[in-house]
Order: structure tokens, then C-alpha cells, then sequence
């Protein structure tokens, strides 16, 4: 393992970023029935990159609105922001606060801690630039696509259901994937 204490990463730039909502995106995937998986999305409230000089020092801070939940069927939503799940009504935000970033084999690693239903775990995003660019509009923009795996049951995200041919309705392991771009602020 190759841990290093900067990194060069082309077109980027210091300073304060923060969210394009528009063109970034939350998504998650979970195993069902043990046989395939379903597939949702969240509503990101608000995400900030305090980013200085070293891309390693960076500080990154969002929040998701667990109530945005879309899995595309309407029923699971609902459940989904039950108590049986997210309570959405007493916990309506999932945050994510950075604690550090670094290199090793190659992977930038952004590590942090993850809240939901009210509790924090550690967790660490293999985090993948998209690039940086400039839009039609003068706005310094960044892409990149983070992803992580959680065990749900680490959050209270206990429910689940006994299957007559074996296993369980809902697998442990969720799969959460950012999809990003952001704007420096001027």
C-alpha cells in the first residue's frame, strides 16, 4: 500500500465548491430476494468542498434528503421512510462529513463519517475525477463518481423479511454511488 502526502490532480483548482444539484446524483443498490437488486435514488440537500491547495487536504461536507427516496415504486418508498427503515420523519438527513483523504495503490480514498437514522459509522469512498472544465456560462466545474459499500444493519436498517426457499427479503450490503459535479465559487 502507497499512502502519499499530496497528489497532483490536472485542472484542479482551490477553493470553495459546491453542489450543481442539477447534474449530480445519489444512487444506491441493495440485494433482493437474493436474486437481483433494486436500484434508488436520493435528493441531495446540499454538498460543500473546502478545497485547499493540497487536494488531500480537502474537507467535504453534504447532506441528502432521506424523504427524496425514489426506488420507483411507490409503496417501497413509503416504507423506505418508515420507522421501519430510514424515519425519515425524526431523522430527515443523511450527512457526510470528511475526515481525511489519501492515496494508497493508486485509489483516492476520501474517509468520513456517514450518519443515518441518527448514527455515525466511518466509512471511506473510492473516489473517481470525471475532469474539470469550464461551462458555456464563465463556472469552473468539476466531475467525479465516489462509491462505497455500507452493511445497512450498522445503521438500525434492521427490517427484513425470512424467505420460504431460504435467505432473507433484503441483503446487508448497499452500495452507494455519487455521482457529482460541482461549481467554484468566484
Amino acid at each position: 500500500m502507497t499512502d502519499t502526502t499530496t497528489i497532483d490532480v490536472p485542472g484542479y483548482k482551490a477553493g470553495t465548491w459546491v453542489l450543481d444539484p442539477s447534474h449530480s446524483e445519489v444512487t444506491f443498490s441493495v440485494r433482493h430476494m437474493m436474486i437481483s437488486k433494486v436500484r434508488g435514488t436520493f435528493g441531495v440537500k446540499s454538498a460543500t468542498i473546502i478545497a485547499p491547495e493540497n487536494p488531500l487536504e480537502a474537507k467535504v461536507e453534504a447532506n441528502v434528503d432521506v424523504a427524496s427516496v425514489d426506488t420507483k415504486d411507490e409503496g417501497r418508498d413509503n416504507h423506505l421512510r418508515s420507522g421501519d427503515f430510514f424515519d425519515a420523519e425524526n431523522h430527515p438527513t443523511m450527512t457526510f462529513v470528511s475526515t481525511g483523504a489519501r492515496v494508497a495503490d493508486g485509489d483516492f480514498l476520501v474517509d468520513g463519517d456517514l450518519t443515518i437514522r441518527g448514527i455515525t459509522k466511518p466509512v471511506t469512498f473510492e473516489v473517481e475525477f470525471g475532469g474539470f472544465g469550464t461551462d458555456p456560462w464563465g463556472n469552473y466545474k468539476a466531475g467525479a463518481t465516489a462509491k462505497t459499500v455500507v452493511n445497512r444493519e450498522d445503521f438500525g436498517l434492521t427490517w427484513n423479511a425470512a424467505l420460504e426457499t431460504g435467505g432473507v427479503l433484503v441483503g446487508k450490503d448497499v452500495t452507494i454511488t455519487l455521482d457529482l459535479q460541482g461549481a467554484l465559487q468566484a
